[in-house]
């Protein structure tokens, strides 16, 4: 297939890229650079640098390009924190870049819509782990506007007949020989512990030991970005058989803060000195997805699974890339 792929420089985005092109597709990558980095879209992917808050730009794009099937949406502001301090920024720039798309794909008979989504919209789950089917309850502005505009193509579906699958991803991680985590700043529980091993940190501190948990620190669900990858190309032949998809997307084993610190030191062999904080407010003490939906109707199994192959794999990357992709 002809795919157009946003924010395929970013971090998920740019890995997805890679596995559509060695799956065969014809890729194009569409992205303004704000988080992501050029050196990391895959080289027999075609690279348009272009922001989709530019409606006649993203127009331009699917004139130029001819023959596009298959969109898979990766751009986006990301940071939930940002967005709790520039809500504008999400509410509005997330939702009007995802509506330009939306339009432009439309207008030029695109069948299929793959939409990168958060965790973000269970900040009340009523169970754990969490099904897709839970209620929605966004914990940000970034999580209203992921969910704005999973809203908005269930409209377009009804209206237009675009089929789409939204992805709640959990927290990515992990890396590939090629491909890693480099954002600024820094915010990831994983990177950061790592760049204390790199020896630019001198220790990490944890946001709270008094949860109830196993030993105290918050659990979370790590889901690694090739696993993430290979979803997106499910889905996409997914939604083609069985209709529009909204899938949860992790690897139902969460991990406590603590235990991504003590891999780690077994993964780099660096003592990470680390201290424990207060808690940050608004975390919940686990986070864990039910992927049982995904699992049964697409087959999506995850190849990396174990913690430490995750945390190892980043590493891998971390210690070809000490400065990110500046080093390239």
């Amino acid at each position: 297939m002809k795919i157009l792929v946003t924010g395929g420089a970013g971090y998920i985005g740019s890995t997805a890229t890679a596995e559509l092109v060695a799956a065969g597709h014809d890729v194009v990558v569409v992205d303004n650079l704000y988080q992501g980095h050029r050196e990391a879209v895959h080289p027999y992917a075609q690279f348009i640098h272009a922001d989709l808050m530019d409606e006649s730009a993203v127009n331009q794009i699917f004139a130029a390009h001819k023959g596009i099937e298959a969109v898979m949406h990766f751009a986006s502001y990301t940071l939930v924190g940002e967005s709790m301090q520039y809500p504008a920024k999400y509410l509005r720039d997330n939702t009007v870049a995802g509506i330009n798309l939306f339009e432009a794909a439309v207008a030029a008979g695109v069948g299929r819509i793959i939409m990168s989504s958060t965790a973000n919209l269970f900040d009340e789950p009523e169970m754990m782990p969490i099904e897709p089917e839970c209620k929605i309850v966004p914990g940000s502005p970034y999580g209203e506007s992921k969910f704005i505009l999973e809203r908005a193509l269930h409209w377009y579906e009804r209206i237009h007949g675009l089929k789409y699958a939204c992805l709640r991803y959990f927290n990515a991680a992990g890396g590939t020989p090629n491909r890693g985590e480099d954002h600024t700043p820094e915010l990831h529980l994983i990177p950061v512990v790592l760049q204390v091993a790199l020896g630019q940190r001198e220790s990490i501190t944890l946001f709270g030991g008094d949860y109830p948990t196993r030993d105290g620190t918050c659990v979370r669900d790590y889901v690694h970005i090739v696993d993430l990858a290979h979803a997106h190309i499910l889905a996409l032949d997914g939604i083609a058989r069985l209709g529009s998809r909204k899938y949860n997307l992790g690897n139902t084993n969460g991990f406590t803060n603590l235990e991504v610190v003590e891999t780690a030191r077994k993964v780099t062999g660096h003592p990470i000195p680390c201290t424990i904080g207060l808690r940050r407010p608004g975390d919940p003490a686990v986070l864990i997805a039910s992927a049982q939906k995904i699992r049964d109707e697409l087959g999506w199994q995850p190849k990396y699974p174990q913690l430490e192959q995750i945390i190892g794999s980043a590493w891998e990357w971390h210690q070809s890339h000490p400065q990110g992709y500046r080093t390239k």
